[in-house]
């Protein structure tokens, strides 16, 4: 079973792919500065959860781009039933694929999604090329909570930073750290319980099945390092990004 399987089977029962909430989302739209008529190009959307909620509260029109044929027609699904079609096309391609007109959108985001490009510095360098001049940045991001993180933990997470280090990739690429919409604890657990849910109502329909042991040791690997270190170690956020001006 590929990758892009478990996830569809893991995120199955969830609207917002990622550790946070309705609320939150518009906040970072309103940080985003968002308006009727503004542009938004959102990389890795999943169902296009932002996306929605900025054209709903907004006013906006948009691009999202997501790999996974499940999300993006989950996406179109969502859309339609709110009559949001003609205003956010969805793309279903690897974001890394995609050949986007530059500079012309008000905002581009990359919500938990950074790993489509490499890291969260290499994501920052393909948003700030799809904005015009004052356009802003919306980044999804898991960072270290500590400097002290487990020698087993960190080994499997190569691509996670403190936040000091997020706001100098920033900073690198032209933009200030304007504002942070953090996870709490109780976003964290139900982001990672809803999958956990996914994937057990999956093993119970599918007791014959020949991945069914791959779907379990996922599981159950995913359960253990989010109780032993995730869950202590990681943390994650919203990231508005705006840009900086020289004198």
């Amino acid at each position: 079973m590929e990758f892009l399987d478990i996830m569809s089977i893991s995120h199955r029962y969830m609207e917002i792919l990622n550790p946070s909430t309705p609320e939150k989302i518009i906040k970072l739209g309103k940080l985003l500065k968002l308006k009727k008529g503004n542009r938004v190009i959102d990389f890795g959307c999943g169902c296009a959860v932002p996306l929605t909620l900025w054209a709903e509260e907004f006013g906006i029109t948009g691009i999202g781009i997501d790999i996974s044929e499940d999300f993006c027609d989950r996406a179109r699904q969502k859309l339609a039933s709110k009559g949001l079609s003609d205003r956010i096309e969805i793309v279903c391609s690897n974001g890394a694929d995609y050949i986007f007109e530059e500079g012309v959108f008000d905002a581009a985001t990359c919500i938990g999604s950074t790993f489509i490009f490499g890291g969260c510095q290499q994501t920052l360098q393909v948003l700030k090329r799809a904005v015009h001049q004052n356009g802003r940045l919306g980044i999804g991001e898991t960072h270290w909570l500590s400097n002290q993180v487990h020698p087993v933990y960190a080994q499997k997470q190569t691509t996670t930073h403190t936040e000091t280090e997020l706001t100098q990739f920033a900073r690198d690429e032209g933009f200030e750290l304007e504002y942070i919409i953090r996870a709490s604890y109780d976003d964290w657990d139900r982001y990672i319980s809803d999958g956990w849910y996914g994937l057990i109502r999956w093993l119970e329909e599918n007791p014959t099945h020949t991945d069914y042991e791959q779907v379990f040791k996922h599981f159950r690997t995913d359960q253990d390092d989010y109780l032993q270190f995730q869950r202590q170690y990681m943390g994650w956020a919203m990231y508005c990004l705006a840009p900086m001006k020289s004198r």
